[in-house]
Parts: C-alpha cells; structure tokens; sequence
C-alpha cells in the first residue's frame, strides 16, 4: 500500500530540550493511524512539525515527495490540513465565514465549486447549516469541534492531522465525533490521529503508535495495540483486560 506521509527520523527541539526524539511512523493511503501518549510526550509537536511549525531535522514525505523547505501555506495547498487541539475557530465571525476561511487557498476554484463544498459540510453536519449565521464563540463544544473538521474540510484535505479531537468534549459528544472520522475515512482521506483517548482512537485507526517522552515505544495494527499488556494496563485501565 502507498503512503500518504512518511517520516524518518524526525525530531524537534525546543532550546537544549529535544521534545521529539527521531520518530519514526507512516500514514497509509486511505487508511487511519493514531499517535498514543501521555500529555506531554510530544504528540502535538509531532503534527506542528509535520505542518511546518517547528523547525525539525529527519525526513519528511508527503504523497512520495520530500518536504524539504516547504512552507505550511504551501503543504496546505498540496493537501495537508491540521484541525489543531483548540480548535482556534474565528470566534467573532459566522458558522459560514469559518467555513469560507477553511476554502481560503482555493478562492480561484469559482462560487460553483464553494457552493458544492458548503453543501457537502452541510450534508454531513446539519447542525452547522441550521447555525450557519451564528457566530462561532458561541457554540457548543460539540459543535466547535463539529467548525472545526468541516472547515478542514472546506480545504479538500488529502492528509488530515487531527489533534485532540475529543479534548474537553462529553463522552456522547466524543462518540459523535469518533463516527465522524470513521466515515470520513470512507471518503479515502488519509488521517493522522493524535489522541489521550486511547481506547476510541484505537477503535477507530487501522494503526497505531504510543508515543512516551518524545520516543515512540510500540507500534503495530490498532487492533494488536489494543490488547498489548502494556497499553491494556496503562492506556485503556484494568476493566479492559476482561474484555
């Protein structure tokens, strides 16, 4: 199978402090794989890097080629999109102008083409179109999150990096958003899942990293993953050994 995002030997410093050391992980076409960890251990340095935030050293490749040099505007417009941990919605403009903004480097596409994207965002969450002229600060948590993927979306992402996505949500409104992503992997997006929710990114992904002080420690299939004794006993708690 193709890969969508490669990376060897990736690690990122902050000063004297190497919070990401040499990782190395890959993100099939069409396929999810998620990052577990602790807080802290480098995860969401990990996707800045990844998107050109941080400065890093290793071996970046994005749909075969190398990004090297690349700016974030630039890996944006080749397909990459972040949806990052706070959202960082636009609080003082509308459900539809976030949406807009998410289209922003696609603005020589036409109004016809927008048109189709807004009602595909709308199709798959009606509650945006029924809030559409709300503005976004004052949304629901659920529905923040709910912004925040469809102006990723808005974007025609081929490489999706979601950080935290389920991050100060309720457990229904958490099991809402782990339905989202499993049916966006429908649409053939690729997706890197940063996540502490270890037991529904691991439901959710087709593989699976656990990333601890800056170093990955195990990998294999999500599934495997999920009855190692490790991960059991430190990620998905005692009652998860019965299972």
């Amino acid at each position: 199978m193709s890969a969508a995002l490669e990376i060897d030997g990736l690690s990122v410093a902050y000063g004297k402090v190497e919070a990401l050391h040499r990782a190395t992980l890959r993100v099939n076409e069409g396929a999810i794989a998620t990052v577990i960890g602790p807080n802290g251990a480098g995860k969401s340095t990990l996707l800045a890097a990844i998107m050109g935030l941080l400065p890093s050293k290793g071996i970046l490749r994005y749909a075969g080629a190398l990004l090297d040099g690349s700016s974030t505007e630039e890996r944006v417009a080749r397909g990459m999109c972040l949806v990052p941990e706070r959202r960082e919605l636009f609080a003082e403009l509308s459900v539809h102008d976030n949406l807009l903004l998410g289209a922003f480097h696609r603005r020589g596409d036409g109004a016809r083409a927008l048109a189709a994207d807004f009602a595909e965002v709308y199709a798959r969450f009606p509650r945006l179109k029924e809030r559409s002229g709300q503005l976004a600060g004052t949304l629901s948590g659920g529905e923040r999150q709910m912004l925040a993927l469809g102006r990723a979306l808005m974007a025609k992402p081929r490489l999706l990096l979601l950080d935290e996505p389920s991050l100060g949500l309720a457990p229904r409104v958490v099991r809402e958003t782990f339905h989202i992503i499993a049916d966006l992997k429908r649409t053939g997006v690729s997706m890197l899942l940063v996540e502490q929710n270890a037991r529904a990114a691991l439901q959710v992904a087709d593989y699976a990293y656990v990333l601890e002080v800056g170093d990955i420690v195990l990998e294999g299939p999500a599934a495997e993953l999920a009855g190692n004794p490790r991960v059991v006993e430190t990620y998905l708690g005692l009652s998860s050994a019965a299972r």
